[in-house]
């Protein structure tokens, strides 16, 4: 089914994309894997071929696109790569609008010019030990002290958390408020007081540095506030829909992959004398999933172009968040039955596509909090 979301300039930047990733990243990833996190000059590369901060402004060092739909480009070649160490769709598609929209004119030329080259690397930390999805659970503070804040705290789960040189801090600076007292604060590699733990040992996504982050009277200036102080809930709640559509077109890009990869398998693997792929069971599994994944895409097409509008409200990324990935764990799960023994071989890429696919439902909001902002949504 020809979709119609891409056009000729998005068709140049995705061989871009394969071109830059089949040279520079795929070689090396199943050593990044074994390592836990990618190595940081694949970043400035990323940087000099322009894979970074494609909607930044170009006096930035930026692309200048303020289209999703390059974004989504690079998210699914990725995907379509098996190359899930990277962390590019996090610093790009969620800590971008955070840097291009709420910061001021001297925070934008500190910190863009290094975001888009690839020097600066950057995460978000909202996760805590004892906090996921609630923000009013969040325990760190932020104390405002002269021209300083000191903030108290630990993160978990954090993406890029081991390479980050600016992490965007989720920090209650008014505790009595709850989530209305939550702010966004930029916290700098060397600042005092800010230190990493254990690099995570994950099920899935093993190249994609995920670590722990201390905040023991970490002291940041005062002007590393990212926009208003306790407005960050609000901060939040405006982006987070741009979060879950990036995790939407990784999690169709991820079914797409995996149903490629199958139909391949039982079109050659024999059984019985016949394609494993011919028994009726089997055929009629494919054309559902087939069916499903063609829906999926429909949906998510249409949110991007929704997204580029101004309209994708934050009901429909939650519904094109969960369905998506709760679909790309089906279609998992059924690949592996269809490659049967060989499927829970780590040698297949259809087995490192699984344990892959397992966090998707899980961040960025788990599929029962999606569940409830659409529940909510119809008055219930």
């Amino acid at each position: 089914m020809d979709q119609h979301l891409y056009e000729a300039d998005h068709d140049e930047f995705r061989q871009l994309c394969r071109q830059f990733l089949a040279r520079e990243a795929a070689p090396y990833h199943d050593e990044w894997e074994r390592a836990g996190i990618v190595d940081r000059e694949v970043w400035r590369k990323a940087g000099a071929a322009g894979l970074l901060g494609m909607d930044v402004d170009p006096e930035y060092g930026g692309g200048g696109q303020r289209d999703f739909r390059y974004n989504a480009v690079l998210d699914e070649e990725m995907v379509g790569a098996g190359l899930t160490g990277l962390g590019f769709g996090l610093h790009n598609d969620v800590v971008a609008p955070y840097l291009t929209e709420l910061t001021t004119p001297e925070q934008r030329k500190r910190w863009l010019p290094g975001f888009c080259s690839g020097e600066l690397i950057t995460a978000i930390a909202m996760t805590e030990p004892g906090a996921g999805s609630d923000l009013a659970g969040v325990r760190t503070t932020a104390v405002r002290d002269g021209d300083e804040y000191v903030i108290n705290g630990q993160k978990t789960f954090i993406t890029n958390g081991e390479h980050a040189d600016l992490v965007i801090v989720v920090a209650k600076t008014d505790p009595a408020r709850g989530a209305h007292g939550v702010s966004l604060i930029a916290v700098e590699r060397g600042a005092p007081g800010f230190t990493r733990g254990r690099r995570l040992d994950k099920v899935g996504l093993k190249g994609n540095d995920t670590a722990e982050l201390f905040f023991d009277d970490c002291r940041v200036p005062a002007d590393n506030l990212i926009g208003g102080e306790n407005k960050g809930f609000y901060h939040l709640m405006g982006n987070l829909p741009r979060e879950r559509l990036s995790i939407a077109v990784s999690a169709v890009a991820a079914a797409e992959r995996m149903l490629a990869l199958t139909l391949a398998y039982v079109t050659e693997r024999q059984a019985f004398g016949q394609p494993v792929g011919t028994f009726q069971h089997n055929r009629f599994l494919l054309a559902e999933l087939d069916t499903e994944v063609t829906i999926a895409r429909t949906f998510l097409n249409h949110c991007v172009a929704e997204f580029n509008a101004g309209r994708l409200t934050a009901v429909d990324a939650a519904k094109g968040k969960w369905w998506t990935t709760e679909l790309q764990n089906k279609v998992a799960d059924r690949c592996v039955q269809l490659h049967g023994g060989y499927g829970y071989m780590r040698e297949y890429p259809i087995a490192k596509a699984w344990l892959d696919s397992r966090v998707q439902t899980i961040y960025g909001g788990t599929t029962e909090i999606m569940k409830e902002i659409i529940g909510r949504s119809l008055g219930l």
